[in-house]
């Protein structure tokens, strides 16, 4: 089973929003993005400084960790072979406070099991869990897309809501 990292164990958006909020002097929430990208949403320059925060060399390093993801992954990890298959070509600073982030909050996965990739079509999984369409339309096995604000529209996958909803499928 392969398991994005951003929006699935680690709060990206959340913190995201932390951080532009604080800024901007706004008060953007997860629900104000429900079926759209944060490029369709903020104003002229919004998706500039994003895009500046995920460059920054400390935007991975602390962020929160999904409720539940640990405990049902833990779960999870004790039936199947887990791997944590996170984008980080797009943003290089990230690779370090990932791996960091993930050996503190995920430790009982194996670092082996980490997979820094661009394109996960080329993951050899019989599951990929993703928040993002693009990552399952390719992959080869069963993409389970994990709902976030921007996928909301989307169809066409088993869809997930949380982690609950993980555990139903593999631990049952």
């Amino acid at each position: 089973i392969a398991v994005d990292m951003d929006e699935l164990i680690a709060d990206g958006l959340g913190e995201l929003l932390v951080r532009y909020n604080h800024q901007q002097k706004t008060n953007y929430t997860p629900a104000d993005f429900a079926g759209k990208w944060l490029w369709q949403i903020l104003p002229p320059g919004g998706q500039d400084l994003i895009e500046g925060y995920l460059q920054s060399a400390d935007f991975f390093r602390n962020l929160p960790v999904i409720p539940d993801s640990q405990e049902i992954l833990r779960r999870i990890n004790r039936r199947y072979e887990v791997f944590i298959a996170t984008a980080a070509m797009a943003f290089p600073n990230s690779f370090g406070p990932k791996y960091h982030w993930l050996r503190r909050h995920f430790s009982f996965l194996s670092p082996h099991n980490f997979v820094f990739c661009g394109d996960k079509s080329i993951l050899h999984a019989d599951f990929l869990i993703d928040d993002m369409p693009n990552n399952l339309a390719n992959f080869k096995g069963e993409g389970i897309l994990f709902t976030s604000p921007h996928n909301l529209g989307v169809t066409g996958y088993r869809r997930v809501d949380n982690w609950q909803d993980i555990a139903r499928i593999f631990l049952a």
